[in-house]
């Protein structure tokens, strides 16, 4: 039988209006069947919200959440920059938050912040733009994909889109970016799955009638004539204002935190309603090559604000999605392009980096510290990194098999391969979520070796990789990466062509992985 989205592809037909209002970008279609309607139909029924916020710029993870077991280590890396122990937001023993984050930090207390350690990819890229790509896209570092995961889910559950959208089933944007244009994250295989609200003064304009004041001369008032036409032409423009005139009271947010006020909307169109499963903000200012802290206290500074803006702003979101009684539908996750250097610059900063912690957070996350704290070198030196435990695309499977109910045949289509499915949220409207083994899986001897080694890795049975990574996060070779049986197995790892330092050896098995570090020596 055919599939009802390859139906669609192959029988529909709409016609692209495309229109400007007011910043937001559009585009509204009409149908050309009744029976077409009715097959536009979501593939899962779901309530779930998901909500992605970007850090723009490289946050600096090591200083967001401080490594309190290898503490020494840390403070010697950064001597100019680093956070007093005893200034740290304890959280499991072993890290800590930055003071800051006072917010996140009652969160994680109450068990709706998961930290997840040391996340990204190997062979990174240590430029804005290609990172970003990499992140938006969920592309491997070496291949260029022009969709973002998030646009292909969207494609997968709404097939054919934009023809015939919106319909009766589905009346709502299908996602909503605020702040910016639409980003790569939501772009389908064929077109945008989202649509871009430019800034926070558009909205409210919107859902009160202003337009924004256009230029007294005759292209400024042909400008208006247009505006007025698409407004009343605009059909998602009128689901959103339906939606926020719905909800009259919120929970005070932050004032001055534009992060804050992006999320004050998205609160307040789930609230309304809508049946929007994505929504994405972002907040920039991350890049913090210099003056990252105050010279004379670290604990405050350009960093320290970044950080306290945004713990801030997502506990208020946080208490207002409990205030709007809707807390059960929503999680949310942060991400930055990229982490920074294990050891500071001598500008009081930090330069662009590879793995960094992220967040996943809400009333249904499973609260606590995912992964080891990062192991750090005695004597960091610039070109040192933390590498990876988790693929970030790991975290991406897991929201969507997990939280927005995606099958496993379609997970794989849409996350471009298999990847391992972590702990993060309750899946239990789904799946049942999985835990982590704390045992030692991996281990090499002799260590320190000079030539060879011998790598003995554990195993539950199913897919299993190992790969060696230097201390620039990068992935040097993948041992073995195929289907095994539970049990116990070796493995030699020849480095002899490897110049003498630290490398780290990873194993990834389902939803267990470890690192381990290995010494190479004269």
């Amino acid at each position: 039988m055919m599939k009802r989205r390859d139906f669609l592809r192959n029988t529909s037909k709409g016609v692209l209006l495309p229109s400007l209002l007011g910043g937001f970008s559009f585009r509204a279609f009409s149908a050309d069947s009744a029976i077409m309607k009715s097959l536009l139909l979501p593939v899962t029924e779901t309530d779930h919200v998901f909500v992605i916020i970007q850090l723009n710029g490289g946050n600096d993870g090591l200083n967001m959440v401080v490594p309190i077991e290898n503490f020494n280590n840390y403070a010697n890396a950064r001597q100019n920059i680093y956070i007093p122990e005893k200034s740290l937001l304890a959280l499991n023993g072993k890290a800590g938050l930055h003071p800051s984050m006072v917010g996140m930090k009652a969160m994680y207390d109450k068990g709706q912040l998961k930290v997840v350690h040391s996340v990204g990819y190997p062979q990174p890229s240590f430029s804005h733009f290609r990172a970003t790509d990499i992140w938006m896209s969920a592309s491997d570092s070496n291949q260029v994909v022009n969709s973002g995961w998030a646009g292909r889910y969207l494609n997968y559950e709404y097939p054919n889109f934009p023809n015939g959208y919106p319909n009766a089933t589905m009346t709502d944007p299908l996602a909503i970016q605020i702040g910016s244009a639409t980003s790569l994250t939501l772009q389908g295989p064929a077109v945008s799955m989202g649509m871009s609200i430019s800034n926070t003064s558009n909205f409210y304009n919107l859902i009160n009638g202003i337009q924004d004041p256009a230029p007294d001369t005759p292209a400024g008032k042909e400008l208006s004539f247009i505006r007025m036409v698409a407004q009343q032409t605009q059909q998602y423009a009128t689901v959103i204002k339906d939606a926020a005139t719905k909800t009259v009271q919120q929970v005070s947010y932050p004032i001055k935190n534009s992060l804050g006020d992006q999320l004050k909307i998205v609160a307040r169109l789930i609230k309304g309603g809508l049946k929007t499963r994505i929504y994405m903000v972002n907040y920039g200012g991350f890049d913090t090559h210099s003056a990252q802290v105050d010279s004379t206290d670290t604990t405050k500074g350009s960093h320290a604000n970044l950080l306290m803006n945004v713990s801030d702003a997502i506990k208020a979101f946080q208490d207002d999605l409990k205030f709007l009684d809707i807390e059960d539908r929503v999680v949310g996750m942060t991400f930055s392009e990229f982490g920074r250097r294990i050891k500071s610059n001598g500008s009081e900063g930090t330069d662009h980096g590879s793995a960094a912690p992220l967040f996943i957070f809400g009333k249904n996350v499973l609260g606590g510290v995912l992964g080891d704290t990062p192991v750090l070198p005695v004597n960091a030196t610039v070109n040192d990194n933390i590498p990876f435990q988790y693929d970030f695309r790991s975290v991406y499977s897991t929201i969507l098999s997990n939280w927005l109910c995606v099958n496993d045949l379609d997970l794989e289509q849409i996350m471009l391969k298999n990847f391992q499915i972590l702990p993060l949220v309750n899946g239990g409207g789904c799946k049942k979520a999985v835990n982590l083994s704390g045992d030692l899986l991996i281990s090499n001897y002799p260590n320190p070796f000079t030539s060879s080694t011998v790598i003995t890795f554990s195993t539950a049975g199913g897919h299993t990789l190992i790969q060696i990574m230097d201390t620039m996060g990068r992935v040097i070779t993948n041992l073995t990466d195929k289907e095994y049986t539970a049990g116990t197995y070796t493995v030699v790892f020849d480095g002899s062509y490897l110049p003498t330092g630290v490398y780290y050896a990873r194993l990834q098995n389902l939803a267990t992985q470890q690192v381990r570090a290995m010494i190479k020596a004269r």
